[in-house]
């Protein structure tokens, strides 16, 4: 019975989402898709179950190359037990457990203004830190975007473990003690708008965040907090950078990598709350979102650069791995390694590589599109894609080698990148993150205080 109603339930989503975007109902295409989602979903789950570090709960930020570990991918990791608990792939204790491994390691880990043997400094956390350690790796900064979605899967935990135990108490006192920690009035740097992050060795990073990205949660927080809060102007300051514009037939607040429009969407449904800037536009962010996304689509099938393998249904700019130039034929044709692809009216980076993240964590925005690529991309290519956890990071066939060969399949899965599929699926079938967070105090209060209103939030408790 209860396997009745959730698939009914979720034939319902997928009725409405694929309405909104004007698109032939199949209903022989629900179940096929809805197996196909759990597949997906459970695999890269299992990502974050297994290669968590036995000791610290720390996330590689990659695997399997040798990796340390990002502070962003043990957020998403945080919030992934929840789905896995939602879904059944493990029970309520086992993710209980495994948090309060995690959260206790980063209340205790050594923190300060050091420059070696510390993991960080005024509540905030370097962007990657040694996987046994949890020490900061080499000299990188003191990250502020990637403490934020650290702290969202700290609050996602926070709120969710509601139980009067002792476990899932202590996990709401670390959760709260983690978070109130972060000192985002020092972040600001006597600025309008935040940092991008801070070294010890030299002090604030010149680069704040400005124009529309995935600072939005950011900003969210740093104004929900009770303790350290940025003033209520800052928001304002923000989105007087945003780039609004028109861009293959989209009007929309413009910014190339897709992972811009979706990492804050991942824990805050934006659908129907509005600030005053996209009040003015007569839309809200999630449409915003949706807007990107099928632009991001556009510009992949218009394929003006003459990229291999792009079409209606393999698709997807954003931040992602890439071939680099070792042993390529061609020595007039520029390929990158790591890098935030993406396509927007002021921003074009591509190489012909695709991400299958970009499609995965925008499923919520554009269902019958996102889907009908992901699909697409796994039947294709097959197990040089899709393996143990899912998708791997990126693909490109452009590239030639030396050798006669073409074309190049990422070895690694990147722990940011399936975070965002994950949560992203979750989301699409049952909103249950977002309702995990709809819940969080502070993330009530910051949207309020950044001057949201309507919808849900209007009924959200302060």
């Amino acid at each position: 019975m209860k396997k009745s109603i959730f698939l009914s339930l979720y034939l319902l989503v997928v009725i409405s989402c694929t309405q909104q975007t004007n698109q032939p109902i199949s209903l022989s295409a629900y179940s096929d898709n809805a197996s196909f989602l759990d597949s997906l979903s459970h695999r890269t789950f299992n990502f974050f179950w297994d290669r968590a570090d036995p000791a610290t709960g720390n996330q590689p930020d990659r695997w399997p190359s040798e990796s340390f570990s990002s502070i962003a991918a043990t957020g998403f990791g945080l919030t992934a037990y929840l789905v896995g608990v939602e879904r059944g792939y493990i029970t309520r204790e086992q993710a209980a457990q495994r948090v309060l491994k995690t959260l206790r390691f980063l209340f205790t880990v050594d923190k300060g203004d050091k420059t070696s043997n510390v993991a960080g400094y005024k509540g905030f956390f370097y962007h990657f830190l040694d996987m046994q350690t949890g020490f900061r790796f080499k000299e990188v900064e003191l990250s502020t975007i990637d403490t934020t979605l650290l702290m969202a899967g700290i609050l996602s935990c926070q709120t969710f473990f509601d139980l009067d135990n002792e476990t899932e108490k202590e996990i709401r006192s670390l959760s709260d003690s983690l978070f109130l920690a972060v000192d985002w009035a020092w972040a600001m740097n006597g600025k309008e708008t935040m940092s991008m992050g801070w070294h010890p060795e030299r002090g604030f990073i010149d680069a704040s965040w400005r124009g529309y990205n995935e600072a939005m949660i950011l900003y969210i927080m740093a104004l929900g907090t009770t303790s350290h809060s940025i003033p209520q102007s800052s928001w304002k300051a923000w989105t007087s950078t945003y780039q609004w514009g028109n861009y293959m037939g989209y009007e929309h607040i413009n910014f190339g990598p897709l992972f811009g429009h979706q990492y804050s969407h991942c824990w805050i449904d934006f659908r129907g709350i509005q600030d005053d800037y996209i009040k003015e536009k007569k839309i809200d962010y999630f449409e915003n979102s949706r807007r990107a996304t099928l632009a991001n689509r556009a510009y992949c099938i218009t394929n003006s650069g003459g990229w291999k393998g792009y079409g209606e249904n393999s698709w997807g700019l954003t931040a992602c791995d890439g071939p680099g130039n070792e042993r390529k034929a061609n020595p007039n044709m520029a390929f990158m390694g790591y890098s935030a692809r993406g396509a927007a009216q002021w921003y074009t980076q591509d190489d012909g590589t695709i991400a299958p993240t970009a499609a995965g964590g925008s499923i919520p925005f554009a269902p019958s599109e996102c889907i009908a690529a992901l699909k697409e991309i796994k039947q294709k290519h097959g197990e040089k894609i899709f393996q143990q956890y899912g998708f791997k990071d990126a693909f490109n066939l452009t590239i030639a080698y030396e050798d006669g060969t073409s074309g190049w399949f990422d070895n690694d899965y990147l722990g940011i990148d399936q975070g965002t599929i994950v949560l992203q699926i979750e989301n699409y079938k049952n909103n249950f993150v977002w309702n995990l967070m709809k819940k969080n105090k502070y993330i009530v209060s910051g949207l309020k205080k950044a001057g949201f209103s309507g919808g849900w939030l209007d009924q959200a408790a302060h």
